[in-house]
């Protein structure tokens, strides 16, 4: 069983070797580096990891479709996603890839469990929000929709790197995609360490998830048609 772990990193220069090198101790390891400016990519080739660039910053979302693609080519049969700003913990890896043999997807949830993630009360909220849409448009009983933290099957992978999202609504659209195509998604639980890390998300990001919601609602609405 050929296990590769992705992760996409846009101006992580202070984690990256960190999360690399004990990523590296579970499975292989391929760092998407989505156009940083700072010193992400040569930190990470300190590692010795395999280093894919884009010349510019394209979204998490294309960073994990280029990934997957680099996963296909090289004929791997499961592929974890992996935050590169430390938030996730690599050694939750083995039970992720544990759940998978039961699953074409499995997604990593801050909420299952006893132990209550220590979220900012605005993502808890807008996680809360989104999940609850995810869950009503594609059936899935999901606690946490938006996790990165995830594991892709080999069956599953390359009818994701075809959504044409390129931002953070694609982790999403992965679900629905999923859902479609009457994949098996699964959660199992995991800790998320939360810091100072920086958010990205601008203003376009949302008013962009807010037309993907709407779009969502009325694909569930013509599907009763």
């Amino acid at each position: 069983m050929r296990v590769i772990t992705i992760i996409p990193a846009y101006n992580e220069e202070q984690t990256i070797e960190k999360v690399v090198r004990d990523v590296k101790k579970y499975s292989d390891v391929l760092v998407v580096n989505d156009g940083s400016i700072d010193q992400t990519a040569p930190l990470a080739r300190n590692t010795r990891a395999k280093i894919v660039s884009h010349s510019k910053n394209m979204g998490k979302g294309a960073a994990i479709k280029t990934g997957l693609k680099n996963a296909i080519k090289g004929d791997y049969d499961l592929m974890v996603l992996v935050d590169g700003d430390g938030q996730h913990d690599p050694q939750d890896i083995p039970l992720l890839l544990d759940g998978i043999k039961d699953a074409d997807v499995i997604i990593g949830s801050r909420f299952v469990g006893v132990n209550k993630p220590k979220m900012p009360p605005h993502r808890r909220l807008s996680n809360g929000i989104t999940t609850r849409l995810i869950r009503y448009v594609t059936g899935y009983h999901i606690t946490d929709s938006q996790c990165g933290f995830r594991v892709i099957s080999k069956k599953a992978a390359p009818l994701f790197v075809g959504i044409s999202y390129n931002d953070y609504v694609y982790e999403s659209e992965v679900l629905c995609k999923a859902s479609e195509n009457n994949l098996v998604v699964s959660e199992m639980p995991i800790e998320c360490i939360y810091g100072n890390e920086k958010s990205y998300v601008q203003f376009r990001h949302v008013i962009h998830y807010i037309m993907f919601t709407l779009r969502l609602l009325l694909r569930k609405f013509l599907g009763r048609i």
